[in-house]
């Protein structure tokens, strides 16, 4: 069926082509579009299609979600593309005939899926992982290692979406293909990786508790730290359980595990390791995490860091936001709703979808809009937007 050109995106193809840097004819060009076509959506001469839409974002190292119009229309279409990825793996092993591509393919198709996920452009993620996913079972995962960890991160990022958007069960279930395919490519750095995933499980129903016990059988059952792959793995687990055992108001066990956290992150550089950024800096984001999971008596620990220290560029979209996210929080605990609006926007800018569909955006930004009835203007638009009630 074919699709309805997007209106009145002329000003943000433009705007974010000034941001790059490129002329038109440079911007047509990574595109693959005409430099006439372009000049036309720029001054509102025509509108451009979902391809044309994908390709300008693309080049210009964007979501579409950022060039659309009307925002709400990112997120309809990822609501409407969860039933596409819950298709995906329904008969997981009983997949459909089709071409598999060379495993050099696959793994880059894989890797840019990763690459998605964390800078949070969810849009991307449901468009292109169902057909992914189908071509990787295909590719029998049972018996190549390789597709197996192929799997494993290809699934993590679908997850993600279905994670992101509060479809809890398909998201329980791609956990558990994870734990599945990581069995199949018999890698202990992996598996670590899908614990610290699996955690997610554990938040969405509040069973902290058991969540960080999961953590922490992980951990026993990790192999010795002496790479920087598995320090990194060991690491990220110590994070995460430090984060849920703030959660479950054991702080205690929230300050073994991010003590532990600290020690590894300064053995490794900042990086990506299978999946999963860990480093000094993810640590210190995790140390704001830990302060307002353990509730507002903590919140000045997470003031104290955000005094002296900012997330650095070369993080993850989704991290970064999240930091500023978690810190909206603390600020407004604190009484400082001021900075806390400023940090909402800044999670905004940094990774859009991420921060609209966020459930403390949403209710920190209704909280604002109660206590700052004076500043109607920006703040409404900023509800608004994120759905605020």
């Amino acid at each position: 069926m074919p699709t309805i050109p997007h209106r009145g995106i002329g000003g943000r193809v433009a705007y974010h082509r000034s941001v790059a840097r490129l002329t038109q004819r440079q911007l047509a060009d990574a595109a693959s579009i005409h430099v006439g076509t372009l000049r036309k959506i720029e001054r509102g001469a025509r509108g451009a299609s979902d391809n044309i839409v994908e390709s300008l974002a693309a080049a210009l190292g964007i979501d579409p979600s950022l060039l659309v119009a009307d925002r709400a229309q990112a997120s309809s279409r990822i609501a409407a593309a969860i039933p596409a990825l819950s298709a995906a793996i329904a008969a997981y092993d009983l997949p459909d005939d089709g071409p598999v591509r060379p495993l050099p393919e696959l793994r880059a198709a894989v890797s840019e899926a990763v690459t998605w996920r964390l800078a949070s452009q969810y849009v991307r993620i449901t468009r292109r992982l169902p057909e992914l996913l189908g071509e990787l079972f295909r590719a029998t995962p049972e018996r190549d290692r390789e597709v197996a960890a192929l799997l494993v991160s290809a699934c993590r990022a679908a997850d993600a979406v279905a994670f992101k958007f509060g479809a809890y069960d398909l998201s329980a279930r791609f956990v558990e293909l994870m734990r599945w395919a990581a069995a199949q490519a018999d890698d202990p750095i992996l598996t670590a990786s899908v614990a610290y995933v699996r955690t997610e499980t554990f938040f969405a129903c509040d069973a902290h508790a058991k969540g960080l016990r999961a953590l922490e059988l992980a951990l026993d059952a990790a192999g010795p730290p002496d790479t920087p792959p598995a320090i990194a793995a060991r690491g990220a687990l110590h994070m995460r359980a430090a984060v849920i055992a703030g959660r479950a108001g054991d702080a205690d066990a929230a300050d073994t595990h991010l003590s532990e956290a600290r020690r590894l992150g300064d053995q490794v550089p900042e990086a990506i390791y299978s999946g999963t950024a860990f480093g000094p800096s993810s640590v210190r984001i995790h140390e704001v995490s830990v302060a307002v999971s353990l509730g507002s008596a903590h919140v000045h620990r997470a003031l104290d860091v955000a005094r002296e220290w900012a997330p650095p560029p070369e993080l993850p979209a989704e991290r970064r936001s999240g930091f500023y996210i978690e810190l909206a929080r603390a600020q407004l605990w604190s009484g400082f709703p001021n900075d806390a609006f400023e940090s909402l926007k800044i999670a905004r800018r940094t990774a859009p979808q991420h921060a609209r569909d966020h459930r403390w955006v949403r209710e920190d930004a209704a909280t604002l809009r109660r206590l700052k009835r004076a500043s109607a203007e920006e703040l409404t638009s900023f509800a608004e937007w994120c759905h605020a009630t």
